[in-house]
């Protein structure tokens, strides 16, 4: 039995969708009351809990083999967040001692390439990286290096546990629209776009959910394999997708400096609108830093091959608008 936490997500729903084609049993942790839409229609196991609940996870983690723990709290919002590290600091600490009480065989940690310490351009961004929440930029990337030190620590201790961190996640099956497929969204429809000079390293979410099984079926005990895919300028991401859509629509280049000015006021701007975040200093940096990141690790040890990103676009813009009816009032 695998049981998937966060398994409403991006890469949780796809990784539900992939060990059930493999014939394997899943059962599938879900907050009380969530929406359990993207896993509609699949033969899995679902038991309502929170990682912050330990009593719920011992009932999730009873006669489990196999844990991947995904559940967590994604944002690009500065300041601190008490609640986000507490869900994804002290959730994956229930977590591992929820696996060690249940003896699971392994667990699979979806940490990010955020939690990694931020080197400058002209380096390769590895492995040999380390995790560094003392220096990290932003909560989230705090919260992530730390979870991941915790699992490290659990590793050397008495847990088989390995870790993964995806770089820039994009694909199918985006049910709960993230910010890259916010974004891929609003260009297939049109919709007119401001944009900044940068790139960065993107991944199809089918490779990531790949990349997992592969690491709980050939990872070593306590690594830490790296999943990226390919880099793409911020401007050859929207060319892609007029390409894709034969569509044109505005496209307008910001300066940087002017960007960087106005990103001091969005966060504001969005807290009082309640509006899902996109333009922040932490997105701007992101872009602007160094985003060379290597795989060659997960593709030696795990066998972990991404498919071109160009494909992952098509695909991408291809299911947004093939279910444009959950995302577009009519």
């Amino acid at each position: 039995m695998n049981l998937v936490t966060g398994s409403t997500g991006h890469v949780g729903n796809v990784l539900v969708r992939q060990l059930l084609a493999a014939g394997e049993k899943v059962r599938a942790l879900v907050l009380p009351g969530e929406d359990q839409a993207p896993l509609q229609g699949m033969d899995v196991e679902v038991v309502e809990g929170d990682v912050l609940d330990a009593r719920a996870l011992q009932k999730a983690f009873r006669d489990v083999e196999y844990v991947y723990h995904l559940a967590g709290i994604i944002s690009i919002m500065p300041g601190k967040d008490s609640f986000l590290r507490t869900v994804n600091v002290v959730g994956t600490r229930n977590v591992i001692h929820a696996a060690r009480a249940a003896g699971v065989r392994r667990l699979v940690y979806t940490s990010s390439i955020h939690a990694l310490q931020r080197i400058p351009h002209g380096s390769i961004i590895d492995e040999n990286v380390p995790f560094d929440p003392e220096h990290a930029i932003s909560a989230y990337d705090h919260s992530k290096a730390e979870a991941s030190l915790e699992v490290r620590q659990a590793a050397n201790e008495d847990l088989d546990a390995v870790i993964v961190c995806p770089t820039g996640i994009i694909g199918p099956y985006d049910f709960l629209r993230s910010e890259m497929g916010s974004l891929i969204l609003d260009c297939a429809l049109r919709k007119p776009q401001f944009y900044v000079e940068g790139a960065y390293d993107f991944v199809d979410v089918r490779d990531v959910a790949l990349g997992l099984i592969l690491a709980r079926e050939k990872g070593r005990r306590g690594e830490t394999y790296l999943l990226s895919g390919e880099q793409i300028t911020v401007k050859g991401l929207m060319e892609s997708i007029r390409q894709i859509t034969g569509q044109q629509f505005m496209r307008l280049k910001i300066p940087m400096a002017m960007a960087n000015f106005a990103a001091r006021f969005t966060p504001m701007v969005y807290r009082l609108a309640r509006q899902r975040p996109r333009f922040t200093p932490y997105s701007l940096e992101t872009i602007t830093s160094n985003s060379v990141i290597s795989h060659k690790k997960a593709s030696e040890e795990l066998d972990y091959a991404p498919r071109p990103l160009a494909e992952s676009l098509r695909d991408t813009v291809r299911w947004f608008l093939e279910n444009r009816r959950l995302f577009v009032k009519s």
